[in-house]
């Protein structure tokens, strides 16, 4: 197996929104250092931005503070935050927005000149090039980047991550990036569970479907910390194409209504002690409805009138074409007929909800040399991308700091025999287990056993305590995926962090005894929020010589 061995001053896992940014803020703040991006895919279209964005979700408009916006999160995540991550997203979250504006990226305005908000706390975008913008702005650095590389383990020495590992697609490489720090950007975790779409289908998901928690999985692996796996997203979206609601919901002003016709919300989040519809209650609701025979649900979208509905059209093709395209073949008119919604599977992410690494404010994981930004950072729900960009810009600012007393340690030779030997095995195993099977039978267990679709994303114990036995079972006969090429060996090593994942998520989903975030986090054995006594964050440190995962709790102000 060929090796490409590479020294850098900091290496970025992942070439998403968040990595790119965080490239192009080390060259702001310290132009001779050395740079690596690590990215599984080509920085030009990868993440879960890859198609692009009509709206930044996370902007303070007039009116709007950082102690307000701390506020919103923390209601709508049921009292559970980290205060201290949220707050200091917030403070940049404006000067992040204009840094980008600033590179390219278009941001429409009013007659006055100021951004066309598209509620409290988002404005309107023309972001359907928001990653090739990025792209090119990095393109212009001193930057490295590696596209089509995949990030395998982390390069650990025990105490200190000292760079990582990674496997080329095209090439078969085994790279190995010697780095004074470690910034991992790469993305939450789609694919664990069983997707609505089947078949050639299956990839039409709500969430990148080639994020599968890779970021999350290297450092489980190594022992870090991780926190919040039970705060699962799922969300509401466009049926089938899995466009998002928000667009419809929040930007066209639309009703969410039953068969009969109903605005059904209200009856629900007030029976759930609220007197505000948090996003959550949206998704509950929907799925209730239908339960009781009075779906499907849909958007209300025949009040538009003909701006409206190009107005809608625009936003849609500035992130998610697939509808438009719909419409356009069945000769659809959203003005006529109302736009039919629904649940997907539940996604692990950091962004929308909070599963992540557990940082300190600095962007510190647990293990030194190893920092963590967007949706691989835990705590800080709401975030969306201009959140991860302020993630980001921490994380530089820490790590660049850090490095400065550093040195590149030397590698283990067998260390990096032991990792070329485990990432190529697939190809040497005839027959064997695809990681299409593994991956099939991951998602049934999840579906079946830990809330997926099938079961309303509902959960109890004995069905958990049977999840937990499977994955362990399934996580040994990894040992027999096999591979037919290059592209093969990394959709096995996809299995295998997925289910690193998975395992970590339904320790977590065991472990909190209570119902706190409706759909998200249902439990029929306990469906009731107990805030005298689940006020607290559930975290999780993984043990790779005993291969048990140990579950701690923090106090919600570390």
């Amino acid at each position: 197996m060929k090796t490409i061995r590479l020294d850098t001053d900091i290496l970025i896992i992942g070439g998403g929104a968040a990595g790119c940014f965080a490239a192009l803020d080390i060259y702001k703040k310290s132009p001779h250092a050395k740079v690596v991006v690590m990215e599984k895919a080509h920085i030009e279209r990868s993440g879960c931005l890859a198609m692009g964005l009509n709206a930044i979700n996370a902007y303070l408009n007039e009116g709007q503070t950082a102690e307000s916006y701390v506020s919103y999160v923390e209601r709508e995540f049921e009292g559970i935050i980290r205060k201290d991550l949220v707050y200091t997203i917030a403070q940049g979250l404006n000067e992040a927005v204009h840094d980008v504006e600033a590179i390219g990226l278009p941001i429409e305005r009013n007659k006055e000149g100021v951004y066309r908000h598209r509620g409290k706390r988002s404005v309107h975008i023309f972001g359907e090039r928001l990653k090739p913008i990025l792209a090119e702005a990095v393109s212009q650095t001193p930057a490295q980047v590696l596209n089509r590389v995949t990030a395998t383990n982390f390069i650990y020495n025990g105490k200190r991550v000292c760079g990582a590992f990674g496997y080329g697609a095209r090439d078969g490489a085994l790279y190995v990036v010697r780095a004074k720090g470690v910034i991992v950007c790469t993305g939450g975790a789609s694919g664990i569970y069983k997707p609505h779409n089947t078949g050639g289908a299956r990839h039409l998901i709500w969430y990148c479907p080639w994020n599968v928690g890779t970021g999350y999985a290297m450092g489980i692996r190594i022992g870090a910390e991780m926190t919040s796996f039970e705060n699962r997203f799922i969300a509401l979206r466009v049926k089938d194409v899995n466009a998002p609601t928000g667009t419809i919901a929040v930007g066209a002003h639309s009703k969410q209504i039953n068969v009969r016709g109903e605005d059904y919300l209200e009856r629900y989040y007030k029976h759930l002690g609220g007197n505000k519809c948090l996003t959550h209650h949206r998704l509950f609701a929907t799925l209730e409805e239908t339960k009781a025979g009075r779906g499907p649900c849909y958007l209300d979208t025949t009040t538009l009138d003909d701006d409206g509905e190009k107005r809608l059209k625009e936003d849609f093709l500035n992130m998610n074409p697939q509808i438009v395209l719909l419409w356009a073949s069945k000769g659809m008119d959203p003005g006529l007929k109302p736009v039919e919604i629904q649940g997907t599977e539940p996604f692990v992410v950091g962004g929308h909800c909070q599963a992540g690494y557990w940082i300190d404010k600095h962007r510190k994981t647990t293990i030194d040399g190893l920092y963590a930004a967007g949706e691989v950072a835990g705590g800080a729900p709401k975030k969306y991308v201009s959140g991860s960009w302020v993630e980001a810009r921490i994380a530089v600012a820490t790590a660049l700091e850090d490095i400065k007393e550093i040195s590149l340690e030397n590698v283990d030779e067998g260390m990096v025999h032991n990792e070329g030997a485990r990432v190529t095995a697939p190809l040497t195993r005839k027959p064997g287990i695809s990681p299409h099977e593994a991956q099939e039978r991951l998602q049934k267990v999840m579906d079946e056993y830990a809330g997926g679709i099938s079961m309303n994303y509902e959960l109890h114990e004995e069905r958990l305590l049977e999840a937990r036995q499977q994955l362990k079972r399934l996580k040994e006969r990894t040992q027999d995926l096999a591979a037919v090429n290059n592209y093969n060996v990394v959709e096995a090593l996809e299995c295998i962090d997925r289910i690193d994942v998975a395992r970590v998520l339904v320790e977590h989903l065991i472990y909190r005894k209570e119902t706190r975030w409706s759909c998200y986090q249902t439990r029929l054995d306990y469906p009731n929020k107990d805030d005298s006594r689940w006020l607290t964050f559930v975290n999780s440190v993984y043990n790779p010589d005993t291969d048990e995962i140990r579950m701690v709790e923090r106090p919600l102000n570390p």
